[in-house]
């Protein structure tokens, strides 16, 4: 579908976002005319090179202003809407978790009213996460597996897949809901990451530092991969074995903290380097890892990054953005 995105009208919230500034450089490169929601002037690297920023229409607002994404909608004559405003920080959210609620579940409802009372909008793509499952026995999660979000983080993806999908199924609001593995790639510049912190050590010759103890296992996913997934599942959106469903987007490969960061130090100019390993992080689920059998079988969609491939066309981002 080459032609797809040309002249779409597309709105993304969290548009200068890791994913969102990812997808909206792809969304301009297909031809799509882009509308962005910013909170505040922050903008990713990404859309910073090349002045991507000044090729989008900009609003700035927050995407619980109900009365602001109405009016956004109306007058951009919205066919699309990729929903990836959120606060993604789990120590944030275990701290002060009110502001976490207000945006991820609030924000989600908001979002998805407006779009139920604008005619233009054909799809909405919310995104979700891995985090959305909780804790579970039985691993990989798969697209049935009960939500069980426990602590704020968790707990605000839970109730914002749930709210989405009943948008679609009380409303028929085409909607579709992403759950995604941890994702990486250039352009995260939240050093606490396990990625984008590693990197940053490793880079100037110096000891990554694990939080956690090492053993906690996940899934990571490229940037560029997932991308290519919620473009593959917007424009699939008008199946009925799609609309109203959520689809997995994961590698199919889960590893440990500790492998994760000494795939990066083998990686790197400096091979023999030895994390220090903290030991400090609390409220985390022990594995987490996802089947994306039914993405494969339905979208057609299979991850094309290995892990080492994807992490060296990261660590290159990260060493041309930090000049090492």
């Amino acid at each position: 579908m080459d032609d797809f995105w040309r002249n779409k009208r597309v709105f993304v919230t969290g548009c200068t976002g890791h994913v969102g500034s990812w997808l909206t450089a792809e969304l301009l490169a297909k031809g799509a005319h882009v509308v962005g929601l910013l909170r505040n002037h922050a903008v990713r690297p990404l859309l910073r090179q090349n002045n991507l920023i000044s090729q989008i229409d900009v609003v700035h607002g927050d995407v619980r202003d109900y009365a602001l994404l109405e009016q956004t909608l109306a007058h951009h004559e919205i066919d699309t809407i990729f929903h990836l405003a959120a606060q993604t920080l789990v120590g944030v959210a275990n701290r002060v978790p009110l502001p976490t609620f207000e945006t991820n579940i609030r924000g989600t409802w908001t979002l998805l009213e407006a779009a139920r009372h604008n005619p233009t909008v054909q799809r909405v793509i919310t995104a979700s996460s891995d985090k959305a499952y909780g804790s579970h026995a039985e691993l990989p999660y798969r697209e049935d597996s009960p939500l069980l979000g426990a602590h704020p983080y968790d707990v605000s993806k839970s109730c914002a897949d749930l709210i989405a999908r009943s948008y679609a199924h009380t409303y028929d609001l085409r909607v579709a809901v992403t759950r995604s593995a941890n994702l990486y790639g250039g352009g995260d510049l939240n050093w606490n990451r396990i990625v984008p912190g590693t990197m940053r050590s490793v880079l100037r010759g110096e000891r990554p530092i694990l939080r956690s103890d090492g053993t906690m296992k996940r899934d990571y996913l490229f940037i560029k991969d997932v991308v290519r997934g919620y473009l593959t599942l917007a424009e699939n959106m008008h199946r009925a074995d799609v609309c109203g469903e959520a689809f997995n987007f994961g590698a199919d490969h889960p590893v440990s903290a500790l492998e994760m960061v000494e795939t990066i130090i083998q990686l790197s100019n400096y091979p023999d380097l030895h994390p220090i390993i903290l030991d400090e992080a609390h409220n985390e689920i022990q594995a987490q890892y996802l089947s994306v059998e039914k993405t494969r079988r339905v979208l057609g969609w299979q991850p094309c990054y290995s892990l080492e491939e994807g992490l060296q066309e990261t660590i290159d981002w990260y060493a041309a953005y930090l000049g090492s």
